[in-house]
């Protein structure tokens, strides 16, 4: 086994229990390792430091899979399967979630949900696609799914040198799931559906919106298959408006509230969520609940301070819809917007809208999207639930 030797000084990210070494931190490789193999991850002064993936097409040559020094075949990968299976078995509804998240469950650039009966699986990584049937094997003997399905159709799987496909890895898997996450019914399309179909991380935060939303007027914008309107709903909410710029998912959006039983109450239309924020924010009216979920506005740091404008943007139109006393529900799911400057963008907002915030919660992504303390990247959801008053 070959070992990548660090420049001194470098070996203090893995100390920090960081799972990622950059190309720009390896002095040398010793020894015979080709794009995808386990290598030993050596301090310049030869101390062991960890096992780690190696890919030398990609900025991240190394992804930590352990800091002992053992064997990393497919049963160590069905261990980490299982303990990543294990870990939700503590709070989670095994069929609505996300059962392995990356280098949170020591097993980089990996991601499976959980949806119904079926799960979907994601690879980012050259060195986890050579582990994919030990994982498809793990899987199968935690959770006997109906089918497993293959959604590896994301350009960055490019950049580790790997193709982009989709397809079936285990068993069947219909067009369509059924899944229902805190009692709400959700259609799920795993196969053409936004990365894995649906976006579980916000789970728990549609479920804290209850006490907020019962008997109210509520805008939900950014609504995707109608998530967070649904849920609104499905808490009694007594009108609920979902808004999105795709008319597939308002289509989708609007079957999923008729298995609820829900037409009645909620409606979705198909807009531009800036420009029906503008319009009706100038047309002075008013919800008792404004809900913000879009998708990321940056995906790089480089467009960072841009995106800051589009959340200020829409966060201050949003209150100035929000009668005295409702609340506001804002989140944003782009990474390189730290909690702390997304709370400043509201605080800003809330400023220039001259009105006055009281916080009711600041919430991240749910308990089965863990996060590293050694990791900050781990961390990307922010979700802030205020009063205006």
């Amino acid at each position: 086994m070959a070992d990548a030797i660090l420049f001194p000084g470098r070996e203090k990210r893995v100390y920090s229990g960081h799972p990622w070494v950059f190309r720009s931190d390896i002095e040398r490789v010793k020894g015979q390792a080709d794009p995808g193999d386990v290598v030993r991850v050596v301090s310049a002064r030869g101390r062991f430091l960890a096992m780690a993936l190696y890919n030398p097409h990609s900025q991240i040559t190394l992804r930590i899979l352990t800091v002992k020094e053992e064997t990393v075949d497919a049963s160590f990968i069905r261990r980490r399967v299982k303990e990543a299976v294990d870990y939700r078995r503590l709070f989670a509804d095994l069929h609505s979630c996300r059962l392995i998240f990356a280098e949170s469950d020591r097993l980089p650039a990996l991601i499976v949900d959980s949806f119904g009966d079926v799960l979907v699986l994601q690879c980012l990584s050259l060195g986890m696609e050579r582990f994919k049937q030990a994982v498809v094997e793990a899987l199968v003997e935690e959770m006997s799914p109906r089918g497993i399905y293959e959604r590896n159709d994301v350009p960055v799987r490019r950049l580790e040198g790997l193709e982009e496909t989709t397809g079936l890895l285990y068993g069947e898997v219909p067009d369509r799931v059924e899944m229902c996450e805190n009692g709400v019914r959700f259609l799920v399309d795993v196969k053409q559906g936004q990365k894995t179909g649906f976006f579980l991380d916000q789970k728990e935060n549609r479920a804290a919106i209850a006490p907020f939303v019962k008997g109210g007027r509520v805008l939900d914008c950014f609504t995707h298959t109608g998530s967070f309107a649904l849920h609104a709903g499905h808490y009694g909410a007594g009108e609920v408006t979902g808004v999105d710029i795709s008319a597939y998912a308002c289509a989708f959006a609007s079957e999923n509230a008729r298995l609820n039983k829900l037409e009645d109450r909620v409606k979705f239309v198909e807009a531009n969520a800036f420009d029906l924020l503008a319009e009706k924010s100038r047309a002075g009216e008013k919800y008792d609940v404004v809900i913000l979920d879009p998708p990321a506005f940056t995906k790089t740091r480089s467009q960072v301070e841009s995106a800051s404008r589009g959340y200020k943007e829409i966060n201050l139109r949003a209150m100035k819809m929000v009668r005295e006393g409702g609340f506001l529900v804002t989140c944003s799911c782009s990474q390189h917007i730290l909690p702390p400057a997304f709370q400043d963008i509201v605080r800003d907002a809330a400023h220039d809208a001259r009105v006055h915030l009281r916080q009711a919660e600041f919430r991240t992504q749910g308990r089965d999207h863990p996060i590293l303390p050694a990791a900050p990247e781990t961390q990307y959801l922010k979700c802030g639930i205020y009063q205006v008053f």
